[in-house]
Parts: C-alpha cells; structure tokens; sequence
C-alpha cells in the first residue's frame, strides 16, 4: 500500500514556475514508477509525465516537453515536476501516481493516486 499527497500548486502568472511535490509513504517507493497527471474542468485526466523507478528513465507529454521536469529522490520518498513557463492552458488539478516501475502513461496502469494539487496559471 503507498499513499501519496501532493503540494506546491497554487496560483501563477503566465511565464512563471512551481515545483509540485509527492510524498509518499511505505517502504516499497522505490519499486515504483512514478507519473504525474492532471486534469482541468471539463475534461479528462491526461498524462503529464512519468518516471522509471531509478529515475533513469523519463517521458513526457507533447504539450509540457521542454517546460516541465519530472525527478524523484526514493531517500525521501518523493516526486517532483518542476514547472517552468508556465502557459493557462497548464491550469488544472494535479495529481501524482504510483504504478509499475517502467515507464507507464496510461491512468489504468497506475495503482495508487493522491489526492491532487490546484495549479492556476493566469494570463
């Protein structure tokens, strides 16, 4: 069982960043891979970025290539998604995932969910 809680959202001018953290608990973090997905109103979950369970690996959305950075540190438990140049379109819920230790962009894969961090980009 993982538990994973979500931070760093808040509200951002367009062109700002954030960095979103997921702390996880248990012991086995890192047997895990990891993504970061988001959701904005009216619209489905999308995959944002993942991340392999040593890290060696990463992936990423089209839409945040270039912008954003997923990392993780299994010392402490934790994911990250450095967000830069932050666009409006970037407005949503964001929510981190705990899956299958490769590279995963699929909600369905994933097995356990936090509850998710508001991030607002205004123009």
């Amino acid at each position: 069982q993982v538990q994973l809680v979500e931070s760093g959202g808040g509200l951002v001018q367009a062109g700002g960043s954030l960095r979103l953290s997921c702390a996880a608990s248990g012991r086995t973090f890192s047997s895990y891979g990891m993504g970061w997905f988001r959701q904005a109103p009216g619209k489905e979950r999308e995959f944002v970025a993942t991340i392999t369970w040593n890290g060696a690996v990463t992936r990423y959305a089209d839409s945040v290539k270039g912008r954003f950075t997923i990392s993780r540190d299994n010392a402490k438990n934790t994911v990250y998604l450095q967000m830069n140049s932050l666009k409006p379109d970037d407005t949503a819920v964001y929510y981190c995932a705990a899956g299958p230790p490769g590279i995963t962009l699929y909600t369905g894969t994933y097995d356990y969910w936090g509850q998710g961090t508001q991030v607002t980009v205004s123009s």
